[in-house]
C-alpha cells in the first residue's frame, strides 16, 4: 500500500511538471503524514542542516566550477583540435575525436551535460566543414557526453556515495576501467559503422607529424588537471573536496596563462556554477528528507524482506532491477531517477550480497543509457539545442549504436564484476 501511494503521488507530481526538489519534498511530507503517527516534518530543519553542511557536498559546486572554467577558457576547444589531429587517420576520424575529447573532458568536469554541451559547441562546425553525416556525428557527441558521469571525477558518483555512505575515492577508482573500456567500445563501433558505410564518415582531415607533435601541448592542461585532482586523492594528500579545490585553482592558473581570464568570463563562470549547484543541492536536500521518511515508516526494511522472501536468485532479481531502471530511464530525468530510487534499491541490492561499489558503477551505466534514450534523454536535447537545425529524431537515431554499446557494457559488468572492483583493492 505504501509503495502504491508513493508511486501515485510521485507520478501525479511529475506529470504536473512540478520541479524535482519540490516533488521529492512533497512526496516525503505526504508519506510521513499518511503512514507515520509522528510529525516527521519537524525533522526537516535538522536534516537540511546536517546534510547541507556535509563537507563532502562542497565537492559538487567545486567540480561544477572546474567544468565551467574549462569551458569558458577555451581549454576544451584546444583539446579537441589536438585529438582530431591525432585520430584523423581512423575511419570516421572526427567521430573518434568526439569520443576521446569527451573522455578527457569527463576526467575533469564530472558532468555529462557540461561535457556534451562543450564538445557540441566545439565539434559541430567541423562536421559541416568535412561532410560528416550529422545524425551519427551528433549521436557520438551525445554518447561521448555520458562518459562525464562515469570517468572520475563524477558528480553522479559523489551523489551515489553521499546517499549510500560508500567511499567516494573507491567509487572513483571503480569507474576508471569501465569508463575507458566504454570509450573504446564507442570508438570500435564507429570504425565498424564507417567501414560498412563510408559515405557517412566524412572527408579525412589531412595532417602532418609536425602538426600532431605541435598539438601535444594542448593536451597537457587537461591531463595535468586530472593528475592534480585524482593523484592528490590517492597520494593521500587531499580529500575529494580538497582535490576539487586544487583542480579549480589549477584551471584558473591555466586560463590566466591563455589570457582568457577576465571579469566577464569570471561572471559567466560564477553564474553557471550557482545555477547548476543550486539545482543539485536542492534536489539532494529533498532526497535526504525523503530517505529519512522512507526509513521511518519502514518501507526500505519491508521491501528488503519482500525481495528476500521471493523465490528468485540474486542475479534474477538484479535483472529485474536493471529492467526497471531501463524503463524508468525513458521517462525520468537522470539525477532525479538516482535520488528517488537509490534509498529504496540500494538496501535491497546489498541484502542480496552484491557489492555496493560495483552496483554504483552499474547504476551509472544505466543512467548513461537513460541520458541518450528518448523521450527524456537529456544529452539528446543538449546536442540538438546547440545544433539548432534539423530534427531531434536525427540525434536519437544517431545515438542508437551507442545505446547498444552501453547495453553490452552492462552485460560485461554482470559477467565480469572485477572489471569495476579490481582497482579498488589498492585503497582502503
Amino acid at each position: 500500500m505504501i509503495v502504491t501511494v508513493a508511486l501515485l503521488v510521485l507520478l501525479a507530481l511529475l506529470l504536473l511538471s512540478i520541479p524535482v526538489a519540490a516533488t521529492l519534498a512533497a512526496l516525503g511530507l505526504s508519506l510521513g503524514g499518511i503512514f507515520s503517527p509522528f510529525p516527521l516534518y519537524r525533522a526537516i530543519g535538522e536534516i537540511a542542516w546536517s546534510a547541507g553542511t556535509d563537507f563532502l557536498l562542497l565537492t559538487i559546486p567545486l567540480f561544477v566550477l572546474l567544468g565551467e572554467i574549462l569551458l569558458r577558457a577555451g581549454i576544451a576547444e584546444r583539446t579537441y583540435r589536438a585529438l582530431y589531429l591525432w585520430l584523423s587517420w581512423l575511419p570516421g576520424g572526427l567521430l573518434h575525436a568526439n569520443i576521446a575529447t569527451s573522455a578527457l573532458f569527463a576526467a575533469t568536469s564530472g558532468s555529462s551535460v557540461a561535457t556534451a554541451a562543450t564538445i557540441t559547441t566545439v565539434a559541430l562546425p567541423q562536421a559541416r566543414k568535412f561532410g560528416y553525416a550529422e545524425s551519427l556525428f551528433s549521436g557520438s557527441i551525445a554518447a561521448g557526453g555520458t562518459l562525464g558521469i562515469l570517468i572520475p571525477p563524477s558528480i553522479n558518483l559523489i551523489v551515489y556515495g553521499f546517499l549510500t555512505n560508500v567511499s567516494i575515492p573507491r567509487l572513483f577508482l571503480a569507474g576508471i576501467v569501465p569508463g575507458i573500456l566504454l570509450a573504446l567500445l564507442f570508438m570500435a563501433c564507429i570504425v565498424v559503422i564507417c567501414l560498412v558505410n563510408p559515405k557517412i564518415a566524412g572527408r579525412r582531415v589531412e595532417t602532418t607529424w609536425a602538426q600532431r607533435l605541435g598539438s601535444l601541448k594542448d593536451l597537457l592542461p587537461v591531463l595535468f588537471i586530472f593528475v592534480i585532482v585524482i593523484g592528490s586523492i590517492y597520494a593521500g594528500l587531499a580529500t575529494p573536496t580538497e582535490s576539487a579545490a586544487l583542480g579549480v585553482i589549477t584551471a584558473l592558473v591555466i586560463a590566466a596563462s591563455y589570457r582568457r581570464l577576465n571579469l566577464q568570463v569570471l561572471r559567466d563562470v560564477v553564474e553557471g556554477t550557482m545555477r547548476t549547484s543550486g539545482m543539485i543541492m536542492l534536489i539532494l536536500l529533498a532526497a535526504y528528507f525523503l530517505n529519512f521518511v522512507l526509513a521511518s515508516i519502514g518501507l526500505t526494511t519491508m521491501l528488503t524482506e519482500f525481495v528476500n522472501g521471493l523465490d528468485m536468485t540474486p542475479m534474477a532479481t538484479m535483472a529485474v532491477i536493471i529492467a526497471m531502471y531501463v524503463v524508468l530511464g525513458f521517462f525520468v530525468e537522470t539525477l532525479s531517477l538516482m535520488v528517488i530510487t537509490i534509498p529504496i534499491v540500494a538496501p535491497v541490492v546489498t541484502s542480496l550480497g552484491f557489492d555496493p561499489i560495483w552496483f554504483g558503477i552499474l547504476l551509472i551505466l544505466l543512467i548513461e543509457m537513460a541520458l541518450i534514450t528518448p523521450p527524456v534523454g537529456l544529452n539528446l536535447y543538449v546536442v540538438q539545442g546547440i545544433r539548432n537545425r534539423g530534427s531531434i529524431s536525427e540525434v536519437m537515431i544517431g545515438s542508437i549504436p551507442f545505446v547498444i554499446m552501453i547495453a553490452l557494457m552492462i552485460v560485461a559488468m554482470l559477467v565480469f564484476p572485477n572489471m569495476a572492483l579490481y582497482l579498488t583493492q589498492f585503497v582502503n
